[in-house]
């Protein structure tokens, strides 16, 4: 009945009003209901439950507590709860400590506080010290100045006298056989700092060129124009030029139409005062232009004087032109070992007139002959000569008759017989080689007497000059006592025990020297043109003009990579290297002497070397002088004997040794394309103590990468660009090498700093060595008769190689312009030995080993690329460089040496079978 009261009242039974009543009725109920339910179960379960627990709490034992309040310690004895206690306490004692740590470093600040007040009050006190003494050192500098000022005052230069200025008006000699510098040259013309100007004449531009032989003149106008003192300028020059002859064959100029076209040249001011007249002779017969021209104030150069012409200390006796147009063939010339020869002299000669007709024709055209004629000691000489070749002793050779035809010659002289060629060939036999003055003794020298002296030094026979009269070619200055004999005709009978007394030694120096004064002065047209400017320049004391130097065509890089250090390089032990520079870097002190030649250095100059070599090359300009064989084209000085400033130790050690208290080097490093080996390399420099500048050779026609940062050392680093690829570059004395050491190194090569402090203490003591770390040697090989190159290790060495080693910058120039070019043709050939190239050249000079230093370490860079050495051809092709450099030379230079220095600070650990190879410093 319900269910069907409630279902009519869901379906809408009778009456709609009844049905809305019941149901608010109903929902007012179930709202009530849940509300009451949900405060009883809030509020009144919570406090029942409470209620309930205290009193549990208060009825069990205190010990038993559960949920009642207990105190801090036992809530640890929880165990989910001791984790947190332990790391409660272990960040109570890390606070703590900090704490106490951050108290401990409030006391350091305050005391380094302090510190730094005091350390300011110090740097303050420090500044004033420092610029008291600044102002006590710029007081000193100007009492110096003032000082050498009053010791050493400043001179103005000399007064130069310019044509229009010229003083026509000279008190001429009362003779003119009585000309001598003092009383025919003007000194005013050429004053020291002139740099010695020479006009040459233009012959072609007078009637006299005409006449003149065109192979002479050619070869004449050539030299000129190379030569450096020659200028354009006729009123600053100090000296006049003009070429006299050789004349043409068939061309006859009489004496008053040569003298009239002679006193006509624009600059001869009526006396021809500081002219110079030559007449170079191509052949062994050459007319005596001058003989009786006057010449007035001017010089002659020729080669046949008589006494009445020849003005001692004025005149210059010179050799024949021979080779006029070519250059003399290295090749062709013979060597100077063996010794001795197929001959022991030859002499082969005809005499066509007699000495009592030369005589007579000599009195007819000169009246100031005095004295009784001398002795005839010709028959004598050819009876003494022919019993010699009949006796039998030794094998000689001497003809007095010609086969054919004998060449023109001058009375009283022996006339050449043969052809060049054929003469040559017989002297390449003989040991000696007879030279027979004329038996006029009014005749100084003659063309076929300088004829048979060049043929004899051009081949190494050592001549024997039979007549002291004779005036040798520029005997003034040459010493030829150490190239040739000069025996008096009287002692002719003693000529052959004098010869057979000379050792091997003496006589191989003899030729050696004969070969040096050939080579420099007589062979080409330049070098007879040089030395005859170098006689004049000599005796009015000018010195000589500076060697050019190669400019250095810098390539603009980047710098400011900071270098590395490598710890092998600071590892130096208990050596003391020396202090890395804190100022710029400073050239090797100028030679201070250049204009004071005295006679000191000139007898110096002939005894300070051993062996034949007392003269220094020549430079390319200026062949002769031993006084200034010392002069460098830098204006340094080259001091070729070393030797300790004093002081051991630590002194000795802070002064590097030697002379120069104070010096630098400079490191010349060849590369070719490889700019991570030359960087590496390049690092390693970085802090080098006394290292003035690194000139790096780019050896490659391609350039440096733009984007390649180089390395800041220290020094400046000079990226010099060559013309071509050559090793000869390496030696190229670039104007950007201001010290007089230079230290050539490979880019691959790998020393150490203490290393190479050690090589430049060595090479102080011998400046005038090659000085270095890897030794080669020489060997003879007697089944091929050769020489051959050996880089296998020994207690022998004979060369140095370049790759590491030290020279001297005077070397450079000796290598690019006056070693003969042949040599540096064959480096550039092959691409090879320049390194013995170089060693030959300073044996040859010095006529001394080179100095080996030994390595601490490894000398090559490990990790490098595989260097060209490892290449077999390498050494057949620099077999092939040494017998090659044998036959220029004419000898094998290079000398054995067992002698090594090694440093004791090294620590070396030594086999007891190569301790006999070591020295020790």
């Amino acid at each position: 009945a319900l269910m069907t009261g409630y279902t009519m009242l869901r379906n809408g039974g009778p009456g709609n009003g009844g049905q809305t009543c019941m149901l608010r009725w109903s929902s007012r109920i179930r709202l009530t209901w849940l509300s009451f339910t949900l405060f009883v179960i809030l509020v009144f379960f919570p406090l029942i439950a409470h209620y309930y627990l205290t009193t549990l709490d208060e009825a069990d034992e205190a010990g038993k507590r559960i949920f009642g309040p207990r105190a801090g310690n036992e809530l640890c004895e929880v165990k989910h709860v001791l984790d947190l206690c332990r790391i409660r306490e272990s960040v109570s004692e890390e606070l703590l400590q900090l704490e106490a740590k951050r108290q401990e470093l409030n006391s350091e600040i305050a005391k380094l506080n302090l510190k730094i007040e005091a350390c300011k009050k110090s740097i303050e006190n420090a500044k004033q010290d420092l610029l008291q003494l600044k102002n006590v050192i710029s007081q000193t500098e100007h009492s110096y100045k003032e000082l050498m000022a009053q010791n050493q005052p400043k001179l103005s230069l000399p007064i130069r006298l310019l044509p229009e200025k010229d003083d026509a008006g000279l008190p001429p000699p009362k003779v003119i056989r009585g000309c001598r510098l003092h009383n025919c040259f003007d000194y005013s013309r050429c004053p020291l700092t002139s740099g010695f100007p020479v006009y040459v004449y233009d012959s072609d531009q007078f009637a006299l060129g005409s006449y003149l032989d065109p192979l002479v003149k050619q070869a004449f106008q050539a030299t000129v124009r190379a030569n450096v003192y020659v200028t354009e300028n006729a009123d600053i020059a100090c000296l006049y030029v003009m070429l006299v002859g050789e004349m043409q064959e068939p061309a006859v100029l009489r004496p008053a139409e040569l003298e009239k076209q002679l006193y006509s040249l624009p600059h001869w001011r009526t006396d021809g005062h500081n002219h110079v007249l030559i007449n170079l002779s191509r052949k062994s017969y050459t007319q005596n232009l001058l003989y009786n021209v006057s010449t007035g104030r001017a010089m002659v150069a020729q080669s046949t004087f008589y006494a009445a012409q020849y003005r001692p200390g004025f005149d210059l006796a010179v050799s024949p032109l021979v080779h006029a147009m070519s250059e003399p063939n290295f090749m062709e010339i013979p060597a100077q070992v063996p010794v001795k020869r197929k001959y022991l002299f030859t002499f082969q000669g005809e005499k066509i007139e007699s000495l009592r007709s030369s005589l007579q024709e000599a009195r007819s055209f000169e009246e100031e002959m005095e004295g009784d004629p001398p002795a005839d000691y010709d028959d004598r000489i050819i009876a003494t000569l022919k019993a010699v070749q009949d006796s039998k002793l030794d094998q000689v050779l001497v003809e007095f008759t010609c086969k054919n035809q004998p060449k023109p010659s001058l009375p009283t002289e022996w006339a050449l017989c043969g052809e060049r060629e054929d003469r040559l060939e017989l002297l390449k036999l003989s040991t000696f080689a007879l030279i027979i003055t004329p038996g006029d003794p009014h005749l100084v020298i003659s063309s076929g007497c300088a004829t048979r002296l060049f043929e004899a030094l051009e081949v190494g026979a050592v001549p024997v000059v039979l007549g002291e009269q004779v005036q040798l070619p520029y005997q003034d200055t040459l010493q030829w006592s150490e190239a040739a004999l000069v025996v008096p005709k009287p002692r002719v009978t003693e000529v052959h025990f004098l010869l057979r007394s000379l050792s091997d030694s003496d006589l191989l120096a003899m030729r050696r020297q004969g070969r040096f004064l050939w080579e420099t002065y007589f062979s080409t047209a330049d070098s007879i043109f040089n030395t005859v400017l170098a006689m004049i320049r000599t005796r009015i004391q000018i010195p000589a003009a500076p060697i050019r130097e190669e400019a250095a065509a810098e390539i603009p890089h980047r710098s400011g990579k900071a270098a590395g250090t490598d710890p092998n390089m600071a590892d130096n032990g208990d050596l003391d290297l020396g202090p890395v520079e804190t100022e710029p870097p400073y050239a090797s002190p100028k030679y201070l002497r250049n204009f004071t030649l005295t006679v000191t250095d000139f007898h110096r100059s002939w005894n300070s070397a051993p062996g034949p070599f007392h003269l220094f090359p020549h430079t390319p300009f200026d062949p002769v002088l031993p006084s200034e064989a010392k002069f460098l084209g830098s204006g340094t000085g080259f001091r070729p004997i070393g030797g300790g400033a004093g002081g051991s130790g630590k002194e000795f050690q802070a002064a590097l040794g030697g002379n120069v208290p104070r010096e630098q080097f400079t490191v010349v490093m060849l590369t070719y394309e490889r700019e991570e080996v030359l960087l590496n390399s390049l690092e390693r420099l970085n802090g080098l103590p006394y290292l003035n500048k690194v000139v790096v050779v780019w050896n490659s026609p391609k350039l440096p990468s733009e984007d390649l940062l180089w390395p800041d050392i220290g020094v400046p680093i000079m990226v010099v660009r060559t013309e071509k690829n050559s090793l000869n570059n390496r030696f190229l004395p670039w104007n950007e090498i201001e010290t007089e050491a230079i230290l050539s190194i490979d880019d691959d090569a790998h020393l150490r700093h203490d290393e190479i402090m050690f090589g430049f203490r060595v090479w102080r003591e011998a400046r005038d060595r090659i000085v270095g770390f890897p030794g080669r040697y020489h060997a003879w090989d007697v089944p091929h008769q050769s020489w051959l190159y050996n880089s296998n290790y020994s207690c022998e060495l004979s060369m140095v190689l370049t790759g590491a080693a030290f020279f001297h910058k005077y070397y450079a120039y000796l290598y690019s312009y006056v070693m003969p070019q042949a040599i540096r043709d064959m480096v550039d050939e092959y691409i090879n030995c320049e390194d013995i190239a170089m060693n030959f050249l300073v044996s040859h000079i010095t006529r001394k080993p080179p100095i080996k230093v030994t390595s601490r370490w490894t000398f090559r860079c490990p990790g490098c690329p595989q260097a060209l050495s490892h290449d077999d051809s390498h050494f057949h092709e620099r077999h092939k460089c040494i017998n090659f450099f044998v036959k220029v030379y004419g000898y094998m230079p290079l000398l054995y040496t067992q002698f090594r220095v090694d440093s004791v600070l090294f620590k070396t650990r030594l086999p007891h079978d190569k301790t006999k190879c070591f020295k020790f410093i």
